[in-house]
């Protein structure tokens, strides 16, 4: 049987103020894999995780999710995402059941079933204690586990992640990675964007981003003997040969707001 692809992006391209910014980016996603954006700042990670989810519309291509014109019907197409911003996307003066409430009725979920779908949540993301607290004093780990309860809510076929460590502590990272190996091994399928090159390590494919372009997507086995010159070789050794060593400017990082003037 043939993988079922949930993402197939075409040739996408974006400018912004006369710069192109991502330029002809072609992807597959299937069912169950895990793929892993990597590249210097200003490489176009960002703006192609943007047009991936609907957040942004490209200048020209096309992006289908689990077979839906994501551009034809983005709402419908969002509605098989969960995402996990780089930035916090928290209103913290709600609480963890106010915040997961709302998520419910944004997606549509049965209110028969809302607040046993809250009470699942609080539960597998272990703030059922916090549940009535507001989020303003909870640490970072606590928050992201309250945003990935809520991306999941919905039961989505696709988790994106953008930058999902960034801030947490050693902690706080090693719980999320666990979470998130966990969804890997019940077959979810995950997107991923990282500085971290190590977190890229066992996903099932890397896709490296330079200068707005996929210049390598493939396994982390096959890009390391493709150009690190033995499978040996660390995916950092693989990334500064394809990159270079020099700095680079940062691109501007995803908006949830851009996603919630589109709904």
């Amino acid at each position: 049987m043939s993988a079922v692809p949930i993402i197939e992006a075409r040739e996408l391209s974006r400018r912004f103020g006369g710069r192109a910014v991502v330029t002809n980016v072609s992807l597959n996603l299937n069912e169950g894999e895990s793929l892993a954006l990597i590249g210097p700042n200003g490489a176009g990670k960002t703006t192609t995780l943007g047009m991936l989810t609907t957040a942004l519309r490209p200048d020209s291509g096309s992006v289908r999710i689990a077979g839906q014109d994501a551009l034809a019907d983005p709402r419908r197409a969002r509605a098989m995402l969960g995402v996990l911003f780089q930035d916090p996307a928290l209103d913290d003066r709600m609480t963890p059941r106010e915040t997961l409430r709302l998520h419910a009725a944004l997606h549509g979920l049965p209110r028969r079933d809302t607040a046993a779908l809250v009470a699942d949540a609080l539960e597998r993301a272990g703030l059922s204690e916090a549940a009535d607290r507001t989020i303003r004093g909870f640490s970072g780990g606590m928050k992201r586990r309250l945003e990935l309860a809520r991306a999941l809510m919905h039961e989505p076929r696709l988790l994106v992640l953008d930058e999902p460590t960034l801030g947490l502590d050693p902690q706080g990272r090693l719980d999320l990675w666990a979470r998130i190996g966990a969804l890997r091994a019940s077959g979810m399928a995950v997107l991923m964007t990282t500085h971290v090159l190590s977190e890229a390590e066992s996903f099932d494919r890397v896709g490296i981003l330079d200068g707005g372009r996929l210049v390598a997507l493939d396994t982390p086995r096959a890009l390391k003997l493709a150009h690190g010159g033995s499978s040996e070789a660390s995916l950092d050794d693989v990334f500064f040969h394809l990159t270079g060593r020099a700095l680079r400017d940062g691109d501007a990082p995803l908006r949830p707001a851009l996603v919630r003037r589109r709904a």
